[in-house]
């Protein structure tokens, strides 16, 4: 409800002056200010831009009424109801016969009605006034009408007493009409109580607690919290401690749409309809849109409502931005910090590389290389503030590296027995701890110097992740299912089972979904809560390779990965069939990273020796430029 309201909200008949026909209907049609040409005596309207209205549309809205012609929402005629005319809409009029007014269906009502509330709303009630008596609709019942604007006013005892002619208009067994009834009565009654107390009436409202609300048996928790408000000592206190906003209209608009909800849309029209609806519009076309990889401001404001949201391919990270060709063998793994702003890269050659990201070009540059992995770089976690970084190498490597990345120094390299294998690491979100493990069996909680602080025994761990609890461990193991490990009292239970072995696996950032890595069966996208397997996606080839998949894009709303016939494959999360093939490299791509701060940039690592940098279509013509300033506009 707005803020401001009128004195009624217009009903089925108008109150509005109607002057002659030709000349007032000509300054209604100018809506852009410019006179209609339409207008002159004898000629159809024109629309405010600038086309006639059809022939069926002329007949239906430019003759009068027969008697009793009206259509009303629900049944009851509207002001002015049998035997009145309908105002007559179009030219002088003359001598031509009146045509029977054409009956509305009830989808036309509603559309009506919802154009009629949100032009109130702006302000317009004069052009409320005559839509609603030229249609015959009706805005809301009357009685919702004077209800609201006792309630808006402040008049509770009349507002009470309008529940009663409501009553019979929600259409619910007796029973629940009387629960309805004492829930709004008790709405009512808490706006009545915080007034007086925010006006230092203290003794009114403690007549209210205790002979009006408390009588009605309703919430009795609530009535004690009401009750403590008594204690407050000025009207700010009172305002922060039960979050209201004070006497007004801010408080008791709200209060009206909280009402609103237990009467039937018929007698009183849910609050901003028409904006809900339109916004609903516009989220619905963005979640079926299969590129859109940026936010939408659920502002209408920020969107035209003229044309569909569409996001052209050409905006998504579908093409080479560049080429990384530093590594001198293949190349394992890739990962974005959390930040966004560095790519550490490892490969068989021996080394980790750190890239920084260019803010402006997206652009990478060569920043650091951390050398020594002796068996190479198989995967490689940062830590949750980017400081550090872990390296862990293949199946036959016993050491892992914990490196400082600001400084380039080697922090610790840890290794607790020459037949151990660590294969994988995952950092705990306080940072000051690590999770490692290999398929021979270890499974270690390490600090920051590399001392064991746990261990699990006979866990033959393929990949592990750290839960935001700060407690469970997830970990892949050669039975091919998930185990959550809680380090701290020591129990695990089993949450993913699949019939293939899990070759690596990842989690969104809300915790919920899992993205294994499955083989000979490819990508499937599990549900932790539910322990359900969501969906499989199509395309790509995994065999026995360790091939790492990721979540990405605004929201996460995409998944990615490598493949081993050298394409990059991506989804959005809920369609089975890739929405992008990625080609370029010309051997397996082991590894994808989707930059979790920029949602257009994307990394591939190859056994080609090269990490391919993807972005939006580099070359883009002026065409392209206004349709992609319009996607992203919408």
């Amino acid at each position: 409800a707005p803020a401001e309201e009128s004195p009624g909200l217009p009903g089925g008949g108008g109150g509005s002056r109607r002057g002659p026909a030709g000349p007032e209907l000509g300054c209604l049609a100018a809506q852009n200010g410019e006179a209609s040409s339409g207008s002159a005596a004898g000629e159809p309207l024109a629309h405010a831009n600038g086309l006639l209205p059809s022939a069926s549309a002329a007949n239906s809205s430019g003759g009068g009424s027969s008697p009793g012609g009206l259509s009303v929402n629900n049944g009851v005629p509207a002001a002015g109801g049998p035997g009145s005319a309908a105002a007559e809409l179009g030219g002088g009029g003359g001598g031509s016969a009146l045509k029977k007014k054409k009956r509305l269906s009830q989808s036309d009502e509603d559309v009506i009605r919802l154009i009629g509330q949100h032009l109130h709303g702006l302000g317009l009630n004069q052009t409320v006034d005559l839509l609603m008596q030229e249609s015959g609709c009706r805005l809301e019942h009357p009685s919702a009408t004077k209800f609201r604007n006792h309630v808006m006013e402040g008049e509770w005892d009349k507002a009470e007493n309008d529940l009663n002619e409501l009553k019979p208009l929600v259409h619910s067994p007796h029973a629940i009409v009387l629960g309805i009834i004492v829930r709004m009565k008790f709405l009512l009654l808490q706006q009545k109580y915080l007034e007086y107390l925010e006006d230092g009436k203290v003794l009114e409202a403690l007549q209210v607690l205790r002979c009006e609300l408390t009588p009605l048996k309703y919430n009795t928790d609530r009535i004690h919290v009401l009750s403590g408000y008594l204690m407050c000592s000025h009207a700010e206190d009172l305002r922060a401690k039960a979050e209201w906003e004070g006497k007004g209209t801010a408080s008791r608009s709200k209060l009206l749409d909280k009402l609103q909800t237990y009467l039937p849309p018929s007698v009183m029209l849910p609050p901003r309809r028409l904006q809900n609806l339109l916004r609903q519009a516009v989220e619905l076309q963005r979640d079926r849109c299969l590129y859109h990889n940026t936010k939408l401001d659920n502002n209408l404001d920020s969107v035209s409502l003229l044309i569909d949201h569409v996001c052209s391919r050409k905006q998504f990270p579908c093409y080479t931005q560049q080429i990384l060709t530093e590594h001198c063998n293949e190349v394992w793994f890739c990962k974005f910090s959390n930040d966004g702003t560095k790519l550490a890269t490892g490969s068989k050659d021996t080394t980790v590389i750190i890239w920084q990201v260019d803010p402006d070009t997206h652009q990478l540059k060569l920043l650091k290389t951390l050398e020594g992995h002796a068996y190479g770089v198989s995967y490689i976690a940062w830590s949750p503030d980017d400081n550090y970084l872990v390296a862990c190498g293949p199946d036959d490597c016993s050491e892992l590296w914990l490196w400082n990345v600001q400084t380039g120094e080697l922090r610790t390299k840890m290794s607790q027995s020459h037949e151990d294998s660590l294969t994988s690491v995952a950092w705990n979100p306080d940072g000051k701890r690590f999770v490692t493990g290999g398929q021979r069996g270890q499974f270690y909680q390490c600090d920051l110097d590399g001392n064991l602080l746990d261990s699990w025994e006979g866990v033959r761990v393929q990949c592990l992740w750290c839960l935001s609890d700060g407690k469970t461990v997830l970990a892949s193991d050669t039975h091919q299912r998930i185990r959550g490990y809680n380090f701290e009292d020591l129990t695990d239970r089993n949450i993913v089972q699949e019939d293939h072995p899990i070759m690596s696996f990842t989690i969104s950032k809300n915790g919920r979904l899992a993205l294994l890595n499955v083989a000979t069966q490819g990508v499937h996208l599990w549900d932790l809560q539910d322990r359900v397997l969501v969906r499989k996606y199509q395309g790509v080839t995994q065999g026995f390779y360790t091939i790492h998949s990721c979540f990405g894009g605004h929201n996460e709303d995409f998944i990615a990965s490598g493949s081993e016939d050298h394409k990059v494959y991506i989804w959005h999360k809920r369609s089975e069939l890739p929405i992008a093939e990625l080609t370029g490299h010309t051997r397996t791509v082991n590894c994808v990273s989707w930059n979790p701060q920029i949602p257009s940039m994307m990394a591939s690592a190859s056994d080609d020796g090269t990490v391919r940098i993807w972005g939006p279509a580099p070359f883009i013509d002026n065409q392209d430029i206004e349709g992609k300033a319009t996607s992203m506009y919408i």
